[in-house]
């Protein structure tokens, strides 16, 4: 009976292990898990670029597979509609329906917008690990919006190969959700933040459903995505991401 007793009550402890108790690698882990950590995922979005002088919005649709792959279709504007991106691991194609072109990116287009946004298609190609790529510190814990962040240091290690020498990321320690994030280069400047923020519960999970970009050295410059839909582990099969496919996926 005692035995019982003891096993019963460390199960129970151990069900109710506070956020603040985690390390700070593994506070990350969870954070990242909550997109990047599924098989697989089907989401629709909608991008607003914003400039100092005129605004675009661009709605699309995606299809994903772990990190190595994935599909998106643009869905508006009409003078977009049907334009594809394709990525299998660490190559990237786009299609165009108006022109019937199908263009592998080269490297020398890896560092332009991705329709026009702040996000490159660097970005989307070469997504680092934020786990095995950086070493991790809890600086302090500060409240972003109301709610109780962990805020960690993340250090890229010597041996990576990453775009940013250090990131800082502010995680609620109740959900583990990236609420901000600030992206510095090598020599420490600040390149651009990150904000989440509109948590709703999406397919049985609760997340930021606005995500925002700002680059720190082009005042006024700012991206906006909303994510309308999102259903995660939704079996999609290895053939789908294939360049017969983006000319005729809807």
């Amino acid at each position: 009976m005692k035995s019982w007793l003891i096993t019963g009550v460390l199960l129970l402890v151990s069900r109710w292990v506070p956020a603040q108790q985690l390390s700070a690698t593994e506070i990350i882990k969870k954070a990242d898990d909550r997109f990047n950590g599924e098989s697989s995922g089907i989401s629709t979005m909608e991008m607003t670029v914003i400039r100092p002088t005129w605004q675009r919005k661009v709605e699309f649709k995606s299809w994903s597979q772990g990190r190595e792959n994935s599909l998106t279709l643009i869905t508006a504007p009409a003078r977009d509609q049907g334009q594809t991106f394709l990525k299998r691991e660490q190559e990237m194609w786009t299609w165009n329906p108006a022109i019937n072109r199908l263009i592998k990116l080269p490297p020398s287009m890896m560092s332009q917008g991705w329709m026009g946004s702040d996000y490159t298609n660097d970005d989307i190609l070469k997504e680092s690990s934020v786990v095995k790529d950086y070493t991790h510190e809890i600086v302090e814990e500060e409240t972003i919006n109301g709610s109780l962040c962990n805020k960690i240091k993340m250090t890229a290690k010597p041996e990576a190969k990453v775009v940013w020498g250090h990131q800082i990321w502010w995680v609620d320690k109740k959900d583990f959700n990236i609420l901000k994030a600030e992206l510095y280069d090598e020599d420490g400047a600040l390149v651009r933040t990150e904000l989440g923020s509109e948590i709703k519960l999406m397919d049985g999970r609760s997340i930021p459903t606005r995500l925002e970009l700002i680059p720190a050295e082009e005042k006024g410059n700012k991206t906006v995505v909303i994510i309308k839909e999102i259903r995660f582990n939704v079996p999609v099969e290895d053939s789908f991401f294939s360049q017969q496919n983006m000319k005729r996926v809807r």
